[in-house]
């Protein structure tokens, strides 16, 4: 096949490439400009995207002896990742930068590019598999359930599925790419993993959401109603997050309490015990199926609802509205703006956007 490698920079990318030049596929290396005013030094793991990714990626496209090109997609990715980023934070949400920067960049814009320059398909580093079902192709997690990184893939749909190459999704741990790289002379093979959302690189998403929408004072308040502080902006809290609440009024037993709810029209915060994090279901109408969808409007499977959380039992109900999931066991501190994946085994069925939860822990207990 003809193959696009998109390479990061980083080893797991550097070596997917290897991997593809080495199965007799006809490979070009590609890095993806994201920024326009990009760093030119990662601090350790912090970063993604910057000049020294770039040289890195050049680096080891020379090092396979395949042809490699620097596209700007910056403009795409400010439209489609970091607008939206702000736009759901502004909304009350929870977005995942990582999924929409798949489902819109990596396996949209480049993945579009890539068929028209007459490329068979997109190849990554990322650690998940691809099987032939009965129905069609399948997307499964990776051998290295620590590695698996299914979840962010979620969002790929059958067309896209089928343009995809993912030569990482066998490989039993990440020290077996990390040794691959070195013996075959790459420099990556030790750099350490980004993490953190690659456009905020210090970590400080607070700050940085102030510096975009600015701050404006608004009330901190428990269950009941009652005001236990203030804040300056609600789009700079989460769900589920517990420091830096800085309330002037302590909970009646003494027990820290956490963000239950961010309400964007009145800029207020709610917060109130662990307990009433529990979530006892979940439902979202924007929704898409990683090839074939399911067979029947109501199902059992595994619900995740962060990168590394664990899948938990649930029933999936699809209506015209959406797709709406009860556990059966309680979800901890569920987002709108998160992103569900649905899976039935190792298998990848769809995933959808988080719009509402309904709580498992009523108000008053």
């Amino acid at each position: 096949m003809r193959i696009l490698a998109a390479m990061s920079g980083g080893v797991d990318s550097a070596v997917a490439a290897a991997r593809a030049v080495e199965a007799g596929h006809d490979v070009v290396g590609v890095h993806l400009a994201l920024s326009r005013a990009g760093g030119t030094l990662r601090t350790g793991s912090r970063g993604c995207c910057t000049i020294e990714d770039a040289m890195d990626a050049r680096r080891a496209a020379d090092r396979l002896g395949i042809p490699f090109y620097v596209w700007d997609f910056s403009e795409r990715f400010r439209d489609d990742v970091i607008d939206d980023f702000i736009a759901e934070y502004q909304a009350g949400r929870t977005p995942n930068p990582c999924m929409r920067c798949n489902e819109k960049i990596k396996f949209a814009a480049l993945l579009e590019r890539a068929i028209e320059l007459g490329f068979d398909a997109v190849c990554t580093g990322h650690y998940a598999t691809l099987i032939e079902g009965e129905a069609g192709l399948e997307l499964h997690r990776a051998s290295d359930n620590a590695k698996d990184q299914s979840y962010v893939l979620g969002v790929l749909n059958a067309e896209q599925l089928a343009h995809t190459y993912f030569p990482l999704g066998t490989t039993p741990s990440k020290a077996i790419v990390r040794a691959e790289a070195a013996e075959r002379g790459l420099t990556v093979a030790q750099k350490p993993d980004s993490h953190d959302i690659c456009f905020i690189p210090d970590g400080d998403t607070r700050g940085w959401l102030a510096e975009k929408v600015g701050t404006a004072t608004g009330e901190i308040v428990d269950r009941s109603g009652a005001v236990v502080g203030s804040h300056e902006g609600a789009h700079g809290f989460t769900v589920g997050q517990r420091r830096g609440l800085k309330l002037g009024v302590p909970a009646a037993d003494g027990k820290p309490r956490f963000v239950l709810e961010v309400r964007p029209v009145s800029n207020t915060v709610v917060v109130g015990p662990k307990e009433a994090l529990a979530i006892g279901e979940i439902s979202g109408a924007r929704h898409s199926w990683a090839g074939a969808g399911p067979t029947a409007a109501e199902f059992a499977c595994h619900v995740q609802i962060r990168a590394h959380a664990e899948p938990v039992p649930a029933t999936a109900f699809v209506t015209v509205d959406g797709v709406r999931v009860v556990p059966e066991q309680p979800l901890d501190g569920v987002a709108p703006g998160q992103t569900a994946v649905l899976y039935i085994g190792t298998r990848v069925l769809g995933q959808f956007t988080i719009d509402a939860t309904v709580s498992a822990v009523p108000v008053g207990v």
